[in-house]
């Protein structure tokens, strides 16, 4: 188990780069471990939007909570090195910068909540390799840019998970990116004139149809008139 619930103090300062010295989050799910006695036989956990009890399962805890705390700074990019942490909550502080652009590297992640900080520029590329992911929140920062999607990000449909940062845009908030606005416009334009087309024809068909029979009748007419002129002539 590794545990490091410090939240809901009165930290500030920012987080040490020195967290990627926890060997035992470093090491995914390979046989290095940590004894701790015994006398552990119980923890809790804010994991995946709840609080949870751990019993017999608390060697499977691997957790960092940071949050509602004064920490300020950016997140460390040294995190991303944890690849076995399981939650990671830093929520409720006053973090600034990006985040760690190799994030997607914590591929046993469960839980990330990053909400309520001041965090900017675009979610990282890396976010869809985050793929053991089944509770996000990046809510009230000043993120921006296109929402990633693909692999587990795609179960993640909650608008909630990215309100409250007015730049962020595409599914599944209901904010157009500028490109997805222009696509639509084009379809529509390209729906309208395709229709216009087909009313085009439309009246062109009428009028070939009209032209068509006119002279048809005509003919018909006229050559009847030079039947009945022949015939008058031989009688």
């Amino acid at each position: 188990m590794i545990n490091l619930d410090l939240g809901h103090n009165h930290f500030s300062g920012t987080i040490p780069k020195c967290l990627n010295n926890l060997k035992s989050l470093q090491y995914g799910n390979s046989s290095y471990s940590v004894q701790f006695g015994d006398y552990i036989e119980q923890a809790t956990v804010i994991s995946k939007g709840q609080v949870l009890e751990y019993y017999d399962t608390l060697k499977l805890v691997k957790s960092i909570d940071l949050s509602s705390n004064n920490l300020e700074g950016e997140i460390p990019e040294e995190i991303s090195s944890l690849v076995a942490l399981g939650t990671l909550n830093l929520s409720m502080n006053q973090l600034n910068g990006n985040i760690p652009s190799q994030i997607g590297r914590l591929r046993w992640l469960e839980t990330l909540d990053l909400s309520y900080n001041n965090l900017y520029g675009q979610i990282p590329r890396s976010f869809p390799f985050l793929t053991s992911l089944s509770h996000l929140n990046l809510s009230h920062n000043n993120l921006a840019g296109r929402i990633p999607s693909g692999n587990q990000l795609q179960t993640l449909n909650e608008s909630s998970i990215y309100e409250g940062n007015p730049w962020l845009c595409g599914v599944p908030l209901s904010r157009y990116c500028p490109g997805d606005e222009r696509n639509d416009e084009g379809a529509k334009d390209s729906e309208e004139d395709g229709n216009e087309n087909e009313k085009l024809w439309s009246y062109v068909s009428m009028v070939l149809g009209f032209i068509v029979g006119f002279w048809g009748c005509l003919w018909h007419i006229t050559h009847k008139k030079v039947m009945e002129v022949c015939l008058l002539s031989i009688l």
